[in-house]
């Protein structure tokens, strides 16, 4: 029989139910009629059990229908069930549990309310997992490396009990033991079927004795120390080697605030603060990027490319090549350079019948990974089978010369080719060899070691680059009125309304009823970019049915002609603009002159005072105005360094690799990508990028993907998305280095996901301390944006027009930024209803309405005699004022 593990972690955040503001919690779990419990943790707001609860699962196959029900209680007087409160529960369909430890997790749960009017907050950590009936369910236990339990004779309770730190015990007597272990780190239980009967034969006695129910607790283990013991089966033999120990990883400091400038004290607040998961936690590295090791007396040629860790590189220039020598029968020669260092080999495109070859690449060599002292660059000759040799060029790597910028670049230099023996031949090759970093301008367009297996065509969506975001602008279209519409059918009076597209943004009016000459006085606004290519189509359609429409006239407008305005200026004049019908002879391209036309009236101009929102409000970047007029002075320099990450998910295990990461990060207008590194878990991308900063309140957001275009994948293939990370200028110290871990968090329909960690550098350098001081006096927004706010209705669609433009628009970049990456990045879904979202927005109004509820609850304590003492007083106030008005002797004061 298989058995369910419920490992019951922890918990924080409980609702206090004792007049003291605390509780005293325990957790009961039921699974299929069984019941169990853990030890009660008394006045602890944030326990902490570690306790494992074992449940027999009758038939395996039904376990994906069943729910297992975990609910926290506060145990009132610790009479174990008698007196309890209710703090919470949570439901857990079977279909999540895993088949094995090794694929479970500590998962997070917020707990449930069981009515609509309880009030529970909270959250429970547990860890489910099933278990084999290969050994007997005490040795499932997962003993504490500190501490175990016992169990007492009179009363059938477990108790803690110290002892040596053994991962595996027996039951004897219906006690727990410590089992005889040596101290090597494996060993082998013989007879372990004996053991087993045994066991077995106590359990009868135990239970012809008395019927109790067993509850085995486990108390909290240190990650630290871990012994690992193997059971024989009593074949005898040496013990099996331990398994490799793992460099230890340097120290570093978990940090809670978030790249705040600085904690508060510890007087200032009283209260106790909720825990959070050590998993979701920042962690703090001391990276040896330049700008720490300056400050320290380290070395003076640093550049300013000083957020990251220096990485060196061998970089190869194959500029041409003259004068090579015709290699085929037919007298023609396919020339292409192969570039060799130890066990990495890049090559050139080969070019067609052409001896005076230009290939204009460049090659970078990592020096952690340099396996040779030669590097050799070959001229070869491409043919059906072995291409043939030109000629080569050796290099000492020992011998090549180190470049640091701002230097100029490195002159090309004519080398004269030599065959395999070294002797001197016919052709010459221009190169440029040098020893440089990731600052170096030929970082981002060269060839990488770690993309060897990449061809020339997939080349380019792994390399770094920069985008912008095109300039947004809203278009305000005022639909006034229209005069003599000509209607198809003569006989009835049409139902106009007017059709406004731009792009594929589409808006209508309201329907007017049988009019020729209607009146809407309706605005529309459109999100519009530059450079402004697009036209602005009016269409006045007459609604005969239910979705049939005709085309009663036609205006269309180029954006281009529009005009602007700024701020709460007059806006332009309305113009009437003609009204045209579709004819063939239109259609034909020839010029008709109409005698008379419907016209409309519109008034439509670019608000240039307003600033386009692209992302979320909450985490905006940019609130500058779409006018360069109207926009803020800048205030200083924020410097990002993506140094690395850890401990990603494989995202590509069907394809028998691990992930191919790269990084997008967004601030205003401008985004950045690093470069792809293929099949690691640990890239290390060392690339640091620079903004210009307006507003400190203001918000950075960094995104980690898997790229799915590196091998020839299809077009439509989508970039999987791995975590991102938002970081808020106004946390940040000026002029102080953050360099952190931060954890790459996705909510998936399972919880709340950590695929890896994320290595950042920031720093914030004020430039204009005046302005920046200025900035915290005036509004967060642009003028107009209070002045003539946006209606709410309009928003949230305006802001999902403006997404889809700007992911248009960096689609169409080389390489491509692809879309499903910018609506990650600005939450394009962020409009739509969310469930967690509306039940964290009830959680926020119950909160709020929290003293009215207890306020209720003390008055019904008082209506049931929940408090004697209250309820006594309470009477004996109301008697007495009821009596002394009974008796006309109470005079108000």
């Amino acid at each position: 029989m298989n058995k369910l593990v419920v490992e019951v972690v922890d918990a924080y955040d409980l609702m206090p139910k004792d007049d003291q503001g605390s509780s005293s919690p325990f957790v009961e779990v039921e699974f299929d009629g069984q019941r169990q419990r853990t030890q009660t943790k008394h006045k602890d707001l944030n326990p902490s059990w570690h306790e494992s609860l074992v449940f027999d699962i009758n038939q395996p196959g039904d376990l994906e229908y069943k729910t297992i029900d975990v609910t926290v209680y506060n145990d009132r007087e610790g009479n174990h069930g008698h007196h309890r409160n209710f703090l919470g529960r949570v439901k857990i369909s079977g279909a999540s549990v895993p088949s094995s430890e090794s694929g479970s997790s500590v998962q997070h749960y917020p707990l449930d309310k069981r009515g609509l009017f309880s009030n529970i907050k909270g959250e429970i950590a547990l860890k489910l997992y099933q278990v084999r009936d290969e050994l007997p369910r005490e040795q499932v236990q997962r003993a504490a490396p500190a501490s175990a339990v016992a169990e007492n004779e009179e009363t059938g309770r477990f108790q803690e009990s110290q002892f040596n730190e053994t991962p595996f015990q027996e039951i004897k007597g219906g006690r727990v033991q410590e089992s005889q272990f040596q101290e090597t780190p494996f060993q082998e239980i013989n007879n372990v079927n004996n053991f087993a009967e045994e066991i077995k034969v106590e359990e009868k006695k135990k239970k012809k004795n008395e019927p109790e129910v067993r509850t085995f607790h486990s108390i909290g283990k240190e990650p630290e120390v871990r012994t690992f013991h193997s059971v024989g089966t009593g074949t005898g033999g040496p013990p099996p080697a331990p398994p490799p120990m793992k460099e230890k990883p340097p120290a570093v400091e978990i940090r809670a605030d978030f790249a705040k400038a600085a904690a508060p004290a510890a007087s200032v607040m009283h209260m106790q603060m909720p825990r959070q998961n050590p998993d979701y936690l920042l962690v703090e590295t001391r990276p040896p990027v330049a700008a720490r090791l300056r400050y320290r007396g380290g070395d003076k040629t640093l550049t300013t490319y000083d957020l990251v860790e220096q990485m060196h590189y061998l970089y190869v220039n194959v500029v041409k090549a003259k004068d090579l020598p015709v290699m085929d029968m037919s007298g023609s020669l396919d020339p292409y350079v192969e570039v060799k260092l130890g066990n990495y080999k890049g090559q050139t495109k080969h070019l067609e019948k052409n001896q005076n070859p230009v290939w204009h690449q460049i090659f970078a060599f990592s020096k952690e990974r340099v396996q040779s002292n030669l590097l050799e660059v070959v001229v070869k000759d491409k043919d059906f089978g072995k291409d043939d040799f030109v000629g080569k060029i050796v290099f000492d790597v020992m011998e090549i010369p180190l470049r640091v910028p701002p230097d100029s670049p490195l002159a090309p230099q004519w080398y004269r080719l030599a065959d395999k023996k070294g002797d001197k031949v016919k052709g010459e090759i221009m190169l440029a060899v040098w020893m440089g970093t990731q600052a170096d301008e030929s970082f981002p367009e060269a060839w990488h070691s770690d993309a060897h297996n990449i061809s020339h065509s997939n080349l380019a969506n792994t390399r770094s680059k920069v985008y912008f975001s095109p300039k947004l602008y809203y278009l305000r279209v005022h639909v006034m009125e229209a005069q003599d519409l000509v209607p198809h059918d003569k006989g009835r009076l049409p139902d106009p309304y007017v059709k406004v597209v731009l792009g594929n943004q589409i808006r209508p009016t309201k329907v007017i009823q049988r009019t020729i000459h209607p009146v809407w006085d309706e605005q529309l606004l459109f999100v519009a970019s530059e450079p402004f290519e697009d036209y602005i189509i009016i269409s006045v359609d007459d609604r005969i049915g239910p979705g049939k429409d005709e085309i009663l006239g036609r205006a269309m407008i180029p954006v281009r002609e529009v005009p602007q305005r700024l701020e709460t200026g007059k806006p332009p004049d309305p113009r009437w603009f003609n009204l045209l019908k579709h004819s063939k002879a239109e259609e034909e391209g020839e010029k008709k002159k109409e005698k008379f036309s419907s016209k409309i009236l519109l008034l439509i101009f670019l608000e240039a005072g307003y600033h386009v929102l692209d992302e979320s409000t909450h985490f905006s970047s940019d609130l500058q105005p779409s006018s360069k007029f109207l926009r803020k002075q800048s205030i200083g320099i924020l410097e990002l360094g993506i140094l690395s990450a850890k401990n990603l998910q494989p995202m590509k295990m069907k394809d028998g690799k691990l992930t191919d990461a790269y990084c997008v990060a967004k601030y205003g207008n401008k985004w950045v990508r690093t470069r792809t590194l293929l099949d690691t878990l640990y890239p290390r991308w060392n690339e640091q990028y620079t903004w210009e900063v307006h507003d400190p309140c203001t918000v950075i957001t960094i995104g980690v993907f898997d790229n799915s275009h590196t091998n020839g994948s299809k077009d439509d293939a989508r970039d999987q998305r791995i975590g991102k990370v938002r970081v808020r200028l106004s946390t940040l110290e000026i002029d102080r280095v953050y360099t952190h871990y931060y954890p790459l968090l996705v909510l998936t329909p399972g919880g709340l996901k950590k695929n890896g960690e994320l290595q950042l550098a920031l720093r914030f350098t004020c430039t204009a301390w005046v302005n920046m001081v200025a900035q915290y006096g005036r509004p967060l927004l642009p003028k107009m944006h209070y002045v003539q706010p946006i209606p709410v209705m309009n928003i949230d669609w305006l802001r999902h027009q403006a997404m889809q433009i700007v992911a248009a628009r960096l689609q169409r970049a080389e390489p491509p930024l692809r879309r499903e990456v910018v609506e990650y990045m600005l939450d394009v879904d962020y409009h739509m209803w969310s469930l967690r979202r509306s039940k964290a927005n009830f959680n926020r109004i119950m909160s709020l309405l929290s003293g009215v509820t207890a306020i209720c609850k003390w008055f019904n304590d008082i209506c049931y005699w929940r408090n004697p003492i209250t309820t006594c007083l309470t009477k004996t106030s109301s008697t007495y004022g009821c009596s002394a008005f009974t008796s006309g002797s109470y005079t108000p004061r």
